[in-house]
């Protein structure tokens, strides 16, 4: 990975060992030391090569590949890189700072000669060196680039000014090797010593006393934050009151809202979400969990490693597991386990007993139940579990691993089980399974046998080579809590108060890890900075964890962590100047400790009057607003818990209809385009690029369509081989339908490049997503969406959303609702009149026209603050109808009407 982030090919490293054996006969000395070093390199080489080999020969390629494959197709095929020149003439490039040597050498490559290029960065929080990201590209831009217009965004939202301060006169320590000094390039301080850094408590500015760069950001908040050292007698007590302080600031906030006298520093009742605890790696965010469970105040830890080893996918891992290979008694017994089967501890001690004892499998054990005596209790839960593993047997033979692992979640009644949890732990474990199904999805994408025997294969493997499973925590999802995390993972996010733990040396910051296969110095072509390169990094991951305090920042630290040695306070409580308030704390804590009471479950101060909030969404979609209408539980159920749900037939087919027809007009569009840019670029006005048929209006062509109908199918959640082929042979009829209507009739309008009445829509957007508010008072909603298609006639535009279905004679006001939502939407966005709003069913190919009245408008807007008012109750009551029968949770809702 390191060799690719570098752009170096296997060819070069064995170039590179081979050139060093030639040297090596004109050493004088050092030659043995040399041998054993050469041998070293080679070897590596040599398996670099073999390692490349092996992904070529099994079609594969790596993260790396992706961008060295691309620049080395550019180097030899010039043609291929002039046209994607001309494809993207503008690039704007977000979070340069993270960028690596090879990336950044595609971006220069795709930007000349025109050098429309934007990059956003701050040096001072690149902090993936670990992924090979590159702070020397911010370093270098300026000399590649020496036009390159400058802006400087100081103004900041977030902070208040003496935390933004405390930031940035610690990352000065950080100088040269930072671009606000490169830029201003300051005269050393007279006395100076060499390779001293002279230059924290000055202004930065270069040689001719010229401030090019100044990176000091100014507050827009008024007043101070807090910054506090909270310092324990050892790691528990560190820990305590971390937790202590932030029930303290939960329970003086909700006071300062009560009676309406806000300190300076409590302008709002505080809500869980505004705290955070961050900690430099996950294993130090155990002991913070236990006490915050402890203490039963509400949290979420957010490590981005470790689905795998997560309690509810071991679940259904060893439920898969059990199914390959019934005597897999390990698997079993968890499986038996689960509380859906309600066997008591006694009852599994005796079944390993019966199982040990007659050298059977637990699953011989159970098929042999009937003869062991057993009351009819038992029986009964031995059968269900049976039952299951017979029926699911069957799936397995011809259904694909995520349509078993549905059944089971379903059938066993698991799903339910873990819905009526409390809502932190359903929430949780819903996010889990969703991403543990899109992990199942991208296996059945990847592979032709999608089996559960496949699936587990390939698990074995990934368990194999130390892969734990990809965590994408959900942060906005869920009840309120205290978010636990490193500071990695709280990159670009900011909280009210922030908890910066286990600030001792060793822990923040690191020691170094020195790469285990080192680079030759030779082979890297990034400019490595001078200096200590890995404290520079700790000092950048610091800076980043101080910016993300809006109002408090606490740094916690104690003397004892377990072991012989005690610990010293990290570096950077100095090197901040904070060590005076470690002394002031720490007197403070020991006068206090005596009489503070252990916080634990019997102190309910926080919660009793502390109700389980849900955390509603910041946005709201016409999907999300039709589910509360519909029925406020089934919302719950899909928008606020995100429970998985079995695919449908109906739902693939739809999914696929939209995806082809997307692709018709990418298609057509793009056509058009190439038309264009050759009339420009030539001079000259070019035939229209014609499909099959030979005419000016065939611009595509039916067969064309077809084969895009192929690509987009979805194979998924169809019942069986007879009720696939009769969608896709519906699928196939519809679109020749689609396709003889808008070949022969067209559609009037100006600028398509034909007659109007034989040419296909001028289509300006497919899939055009929106954002738009909606004002209530003081209160400021989003709604959000995504509209199928949008046409131009005449200067207006028509607004487009397919329907797999037959139309109705009359549309009903609800029936409306979706597209006059899209009519806002679009009349916010745009100036262009709209001309009207139409349901297209792909059925009979026919449309439903019309345009919102102003009274509809605003009738819609009512009815969707009303409902947004009655989701921020945090109240989901089930309302049972006929509309049960379709509901996609009905296995699982108590409450269902059928």
């Amino acid at each position: 990975s390191r060799l690719k982030d570098e752009d170096v090919s296997p060819e070069q490293y064995l170039e590179y060992a081979e050139g060093l054996k030639e040297n090596l006969d004109n050493m004088l000395s050092g030659k043995e030391i040399a041998e054993q070093e050469i041998m070293r390199i080679n070897e590596v080489a040599n398996a670099y090569h073999i390692y490349q080999q092996l992904l070529l020969d099994n079609n594969g390629l790596d993260f790396g590949d992706l961008i060295n494959y691309c620049l080395k197709l550019f180097r030899e095929r010039p043609a291929i890189l002039e046209k994607y020149r001309k494809q993207f003439k503008y690039i704007l490039l977000d979070e340069f700072q993270d960028t690596n040597w090879a990336q950044y050498e595609l971006v220069k490559m795709l930007a000349a000669p025109r050098n429309n290029l934007a990059v956003l960065c701050d040096d001072d929080q690149s902090i993936y060196k670990f992924r090979g990201a590159s702070v020397s590209n911010i370093l270098q831009f300026k000399k590649d680039y020496p036009n390159s217009k400058q802006t400087v965004l100081v103004n900041n939202y977030r902070n208040k000014q003496n935390i933004l301060d405390l930031s940035y006169e610690f990352i000065k320590l950080n100088n040269p090797n930072r671009l606000e000094w490169q830029l201003n390039k300051p005269a050393p301080l007279r006395g100076a010593r060499p390779g001293k850094q002279g230059t924290r408590n000055t202004e930065p500015s270069n040689s001719a006393g010229k401030q090019v760069l100044n990176k000091k950001l100014v507050a827009q908040k008024k007043g101070e934050g807090v910054i506090e050292v909270i310092q324990g007698s050892d790691l528990q007590d560190e820990v305590r009151q971390v937790v202590e302080k932030i029930a303290d600031i939960k329970i003086k906030s909700r006071l300062a809202a009560t009676n309406g006298d806000y300190a300076n520093e409590y302008k709002k009742e505080a809500t869980w979400n505004d705290f955070a605890i961050l900690v430099r790696a996950n294993e130090s965010a155990k002991e913070f969990c236990n006490a915050l469970e402890t203490a039963g105040l509400p949290y979420q830890f957010l490590a981005s490693r470790g689905l795998y080893s997560k309690p509810v996918i071991m679940d259904v891992i060893a439920y898969l597991k059990m199914l390959d290979n019934y005597h897999e008694s390990p698997a079993l017994y968890r499986v038996l386990n689960l509380p859906v089967f309600d066997f008591s501890y006694q009852e599994l001690v005796n079944f390993n007993y019966w199982a040990r004892k007659k050298s059977w499998s637990l699953y011989e054990i159970l098929k042999s139940a009937a003869g062991l005596n057993l009351g009819k209790e038992i029986q009964d839960k031995i059968s269900k579990v049976l039952s299951l593993i017979g029926k699911h047997t069957v799936m397995v033979r011809d259904k694909t691993v995520s349509e078993v692992i549905m059944a089971f979640l379903n059938d066993s009644g698991y799903l339910k089980y873990l819905t009526k949890q409390d809502e932190r732990k359903s929430g949780e474990a819903m996010n889990l399974l969703n991403q543990f199904m899109k992990r199942a999805k991208i296996f059945e994408a990847a592979s032709d046998d999608k089996s559960v025997k496949g699936f587990l294969a390939e698990f074995d493997m990934e368990i194999e080579s130390g892969e734990q499973g990809a965590l994408a925590p959900d942060i906005e999802s869920g009840p309120e809590a205290i978010k636990v995390m490193t500071v990695h993972a709280a990159k670009g996010l900011e909280f009210q108060y922030v908890f910066i733990a286990n600030m001792v040396d060793k822990r923040f910051p690191t020691t170094e890890r020195k790469e285990q296969i080192r680079i030759p110095d030779a082979l890297i072509k990034e400019i490595l900075p001078q200096g200590d390169i890995h404290l520079e990094e700790e000092r950048r991951l610091f800076y980043v964890a101080i910016t993300r305090a809006k109002q408090g920042l606490y740094f916690s630290w104690a003397p004892d962590y377990g072991g012989a040695r005690k610990k010293k306070p990290s570096r950077f409580l100095a090197e901040c100047g904070l060590m005076d308030r470690t002394d002031k704390t720490n007197q403070t804590n020991k006068t206090n400790k005596a009489v503070r009471p252990p916080l634990g479950r019997s102190d309910r101060s926080v919660k009793a009057q502390d109700k389980e909030k849900i955390s509603i969404p910041n946005y709201f979609s016409y999907t999300q607003l039709a589910a509360f209408s519909n029925c406020p539980c089934q919302y719950r159920f899909a928008h606020i818990l995100r429970v998985p749900v079995r695919g449908k037939a109906i739902f693939s087919f739809g999914k696929t209809m939209h995806a082809t027809l997307q692709k018709v007009f990418e298609l057509i569009n793009e056509k058009r385009a190439m038309g264009q840019e050759s009339l420009f670029e030539d001079g000259a006005i070019p035939p229209t690029p014609l499909a099959k048929g030979g005419n000016k209006t065939n611009i595509i062509s039916l067969e064309e369509i077809l084969k895009l109908y192929e690509e987009s199918w979805i194979d998924d959640w169809y019942e069986n081989k007879k009720q696939k082929e009769e969608y896709k042979k519906k699928g196939k009829e519809i679109l020749k339908g689609f396709y003889e209507k808008h070949h022969r009739q067209g559609h009037r309008q100006s600028g398509a490049g034909g007659t109007g009445q034989t040419d296909w829509p001028r289509t300006i957007f497919l899939e055009k997503g929106f954002n738009f508010k909606l004002l209530a008072g003081e209160e400021r909603y989003t709604i959000r969406g995504a509209i199928d298609r949008i046409d131009e006639i005449n200067g207006k535009i028509k607004i487009i959303d397919y329907k797999t279905g037959r139309p109705k004679e009359k549309l009903s006001f609800e029936e409306k609702e979706q597209l006059l939502i899209y009519q806002l939407a679009i009349r916010d966005l745009f100036k262009q009149e709209i001309s009207s709003l139409a349901f297209y069913y792909l059925d009979n190919n026919s449309e439903a026209e019309f345009l919102g009245a102003e009274e509809e408008l605003s009738k819609v807007k009512e009815k969707i603050l009303a409902i947004i008012n009655e989701i921020k109750k945090g109240e989901f009551p089930a309302r049972p109808s006929e509309l049960c029968k379709f509901c996609d949770f009905k296995e699982i809702c108590e409450f269902r009407k059928i």
